[in-house]
């Protein structure tokens, strides 16, 4: 991955392995399985799921490669489908493009091949459509393909339906599939398909997913991402201001113009920021502007003309071709004034680095992702204010996936509503709170929130002022083991101070060994052995002649290698770091099994692991105490990497 996972996304990639592993042990041709992954707005459930696959194929820390495994990316919108096969590419490092298809109506086999993920729409599955007949130029149905594979390789073959609370109602009395995605699910007999083996359903709201799974014949089992735990990683913006009239009098324009000005104050803002942070990239926010709907005439009843003025007055130039475009429902050019407005596709606005303002009517709520629309303006009228909250949910994500410290305006989201009033804001601000999209942690209007700015006069004396800086953890607290390592590994890669993750890692390892002695002379090591490495059997004999059970004593059982090796790995993910595997290269010329059962035995002694981590609580606070001063010197995007990982 070229992402590095937040700590609650590693947390759920880890459950999903777990509940894959469940799924296979208890899957049959009549126990077909479902795991519901569901997760707010912004938590990240591509790079979720991108993390899984690559798991899945190339293999883990706990786990062997399944280089032949399938995935079928199954949705209903061209653009998601499209958007997340771009993500997917960006964020691995694994994946060739070659792996990677979008099944068009030209796809025609027996099987999926093996190692690929497959992006599936459900408008190209519909009865009278290429994919779903066969014929002088076709040899197999989709369904057909779909059967062969789920057929030859049952566990390892993955339906992943993405915005799985979408095309999922249905009568309950009725256990017949009523929709094109349902048919995944519950098996279609008349297109020769079954229930599939194991689909995993992504969403952001599953009650309507997971009520559709309750009256089919799947075990279903949840992986859950709780929305406060996005909210506390930075992934989020901190608060959403929301700009409205006193009276719902209409005044668009002028709104429009303050609209404008927020935005190009948040381009000044970000600008700065990204020179004094150096970064290469540089945030480009976007205004994203709602239009009404048009007519046999006008494309839109809002007036265009007037906007584009109203940009060019106050940006002090005309436009440039390309920095205004529109995702209208017509794909055509729409020409305002002087300036040709061209037309994008959703997926594509994020990565168009000319794109600055966006024209839209209803095509941005499902799927869209654009963590640089920072600005947003309504021309439509109250009654959609339910729309107006689905957008601001995917609206709130940071640019940067993380939270900007040195400047507040870069962790809002502006609002400009000027039809509506407070009664209806107080809509949308419900609207939010009833999704299950991850909200920022303050929703508010212009007049409730205020901004406090150092006065630039006075800039020699906040430099010289030693100020204490409290700061909300970006994640929660690591155990102190944990932080001491990911604390030395970035002083190391930071080269603050180039070879501390190896002295802090031969102090740890040192540790280890003093505290694996202390058990083995106080004869604690022995007796723990007995009971963490061997299984104890218990023998219930029922005797039909006199119908009475009787119980016999314990057998024990010495652990096989391979239960061994699970317990050693589970003991690798208390301590973290992979300071198991470490101890055990520290002792190769010893007996693995010795080896393996001392950090077993190790981890599950409570006084060993609380003198561990007061150890590495006191040697974190020496490591932190010797740098802190170079690490206030750190570019703010490594200063996070510190946070990111809950060292400081």
């Amino acid at each position: 991955m070229r992402a590095t996972l937040f700590t609650f996304q590693e947390t759920a990639l880890a459950d999903l392995h777990d509940k894959i592993q469940k799924a296979h042990t208890m899957w049959s041709e009549k126990d077909p399985q479902v795991i519901s992954l569901s997760a707010p707005t912004g938590a990240g459930k591509t790079i979720i799921m991108t993390a899984l696959f690559e798991e899945i194929i190339f293999g883990h820390a706990c786990g062997v490669s399944e280089p032949d495994s399938v995935f079928v990316w199954l949705s209903d919108m061209p653009e998601l489908n499209q958007q997340t096969r771009l993500k997917i590419e960006s964020k691995s490092d694994k994946f060739r493009t070659r792996d990677i298809h979008v099944i068009d109506s030209n796809f025609d086999a027996e099987f999926f091949a093996p190692g690929s993920i497959n992006f599936l729409n459900t408008q190209r599955l519909g009865t009278d459509k290429l994919l779903t007949g066969t014929g002088d130029d076709r040899q197999y149905t989709i369904w057909q393909t779909l059967a062969n594979t789920a057929k030859r390789q049952p566990k390892s073959f993955y339906v992943v339906i993405d915005e799985a609370h979408r095309g999922t109602s249905t009568p309950q009395t009725e256990n017949k599939a009523q929709s094109i995605m349902q048919k995944f699910i519950r098996g279609s007999k008349e297109d020769g398909m079954p229930e599939m083996p194991l689909v995993i359903g992504v969403t952001a709201t599953p009650q309507r997913f997971q009520k559709l799974v309750e009256n089919s014949s799947s075990t279903v089992q949840k992986v859950m991402v709780p929305p406060e735990d996005v909210i506390e990683s930075g992934l989020l913006k901190d608060r959403i201001i929301i700009h409205f009239p006193e009276m719902a009098l209409g005044a668009d324009m002028t709104m429009f113009k303050e609209a404008v000005v927020n935005w190009k104050k948040k381009c000044e803002h970000w600008a700065a920021y990204c020179d004094h942070e150096d970064i290469k990239n540089a945030v480009r926010p976007i205004l994203v502007v709602q239009a009404e709907d048009g007519n046999d005439r006008l494309v839109t009843q809002t007036d265009l003309g007037s906007c584009v003025r109203t940009l060019e007055e106050l940006l002090g130039r005309n436009m440039k071709p390309g920095e205004v475009v529109h995702t209208f429902d017509k794909h055509e050019t729409v020409k305002v004034n002087d300036l040709e407005i061209h037309s994008i596709d959703p997926s594509r606005i994020e990565e168009d680095e000319n794109a600055m303002v966006v024209f839209f009517k209803m095509n941005l709520s499902t799927g869209w992702d654009c963590p640089r629309a920072e600005t947003m303006m309504s021309f439509r009228h109250a009654s959609d204010y339910t729309y107006i909250a689905q957008l601001l949910g995917r609206m709130i994500r940071t640019p940067l996936a993380r939270r900007v410290e040195s400047d507040a305006e870069l962790n809002n989201v502006a609002l400009y509503l000027p039809f509506f009033d407070e009664e209806t804001v107080k809509s949308v601000e419900q609207a939010l709170r009833d999704s299950e999209a991850a909200i920022p942690a303050e929703t508010g209007t212009h007049k409730e929130f205020v901004t406090l700015k150092r006065d630039p006069s006075f800039a020699d004396v906040f430099s010289d002022m030693d100020l204490i800086t409290y700061r909300a953890d970006a994640a929660r607290k690591q155990p102190a083991l944990r932080r001491l390592m990911a604390l030395a590994r970035a002083l190391t890669q930071d080269m603050i101070a180039p070879n501390t993750r190896l002295t802090t890692l031969k102090k740890v390892l040192n540790e280890f060994d003093k505290g694996i002695a202390v058990l083995k002379e106080s004869g604690k090591f022995d007796e723990t052995a007995k009971a963490v490495t061997a299984l104890a059997l218990k023998t219930l004999t029922i005797d039909y002649g006199t119908d009475t059970a009787s119980t016999a004593d314990s057998e024990t059982v010495e652990l096989s290698e391979f239960d061994l090796t699970n317990l050693f790995e589970r003991a690798g993910k208390v301590l973290g770091g992979d300071l198991h595997r470490e101890y055990w290269g520290r002792h190769a010329s010893r007996d693995h099994e010795d080896v393996k059962t001392e950090i077993i035995i190790m981890v599950s002694d409570a006084g060993i692991m609380e003198r561990l981590e007061a150890f590495a609580d006191k040697l974190f606070n020496e490591l932190y105490d010797d740098h802190k001063g170079a690490l206030k010197k750190l570019k703010e995007e490594r200063k996070d990497a510190y946070t990111h990982q809950s060292v400081i």
